[in-house]
């Protein structure tokens, strides 16, 4: 006669319970299949898959090598190694870019059903002409940097801001997906964004229009939408919204393509908390938009738009009684 222990006899008791569930799984399955036949839902069968975050991250991460030599590379960089490893990087970004590009446009062309446009190749040319945008990027990052360093007493050094700012990663990862979605590769450029987006709270369209020695300070909380056209010299603080104005149910489409954000002249700063609205809403050059102030209307240049300072209440306890001044 078997003698089970109390231990023994959980075991097995908490087995029973877990195949008695998993034998419900055949019939639960049935049903999620039956509801894909729903064509008002989404799913995504039969099509080429895209890659998403995790092979996205090694190519910004690559991108990063590249753009800052020395900062991000496995290896030390010398002069009598760097011909070879930046060639190394520089060559595995092609591969890895064009492996993308290549992925999601043929995505569309056989999900959407559209005339083969000879992926392959079109990805390689089109990777090779990212690349060799790289020294131009490199020179408008590099006046980011300065931008960000210059402005805040906090940075001691522009090596803190390029490893240690989200506002620099982000517009770091902008401009390089400004440049995809300027040759109209489809899907990456948003992908990259929100890779972006997820790792520093910082939400910059692809599409949007950036000048140079752009700044985000601190960031988190910043959105930046697709059609904004930002100038040279722009500062933001956190929690900045550069926005569109709430859209009729249904106007989407018709409204693709158009100006629907605000254009920020040069040199202009925006403190936490401002909301900008509008797509005929323009900041004047040198104009300073104070914190949590919402703005749907055009100001001119030289101006400075500030929430008038609240009325404070200081409750002191004093004994027993409280009084308020």
């Amino acid at each position: 006669m078997e003698i089970l222990n109390a231990s023994d006899a959980a075991c097995k008791s908490e087995h029973q319970f877990i195949s008695e569930h998993r034998e419900k799984l055949p019939g639960v399955i049935e049903t999620v299949l039956a509801s894909m036949e729903d064509e008002t839902c989404f799913a995504h069968i039969g099509d080429e898959p895209i890659h998403f975050s995790t092979s996205v991250k090694v190519m910004v991460d690559k991108f990063r090598e590249v753009l800052f030599p020395g900062y991000f590379s496995k290896k030390k960089l010398d002069a009598a190694n760097l011909a070879y490893c930046m060639g190394q990087n520089i060559s595995e970004l092609h591969d890895i870019l064009s492996e993308q590009i290549v992925h999601v446009m043929r995505h569309d062309c056989l999900r959407y059903g559209q005339a083969c446009t000879d992926c392959e190749r079109r990805g390689q040319e089109m990777a090779l002409a990212v690349i060799e945008k790289v020294p131009g990027v490199r020179q408008a990052l590099a006046e980011d940097v300065r931008g960000a360093y210059d402005g805040d007493p906090a940075a001691k050094s522009h090596d803190e801001v390029i490893f240690s700012y989200p506002g620099l990663f982000a517009i770091t990862v902008y401009r390089i997906a400004h440049i995809l979605h300027q040759l109209q590769i489809p899907q990456l450029p948003r992908i990259m964004s929100e890779h972006a987006h997820s790792l520093t709270g910082i939400d910059i369209h692809p599409g949007a229009r950036i000048g140079r020695r752009f700044v985000i300070d601190h960031g988190t909380g910043i959105v930046i939408g697709e059609t904004s056209i930002i100038g040279n010299n722009v500062r933001i603080y956190q929690n900045v919204t550069i926005g569109a104005l709430s859209l009729p149910p249904g106007s989407g489409k018709s409204l693709k393509g158009k100006k629907r954000h605000p254009t920020i002249e040069d040199d202009v700063i925006v403190y936490s908390g401002a909301t900008i609205l509008g797509g005929q809403t323009t900041i004047g050059r040198g104009s300073v938009i104070g914190g949590n102030v919402w703005i749907t209307e055009s100001i001119p240049a030289d101006t400075k738009v500030f929430i008038e300072t609240p009325r404070l209440i200081y409750r002191y306890k004093e004994r027993e009684n409280e009084y308020s001044i």
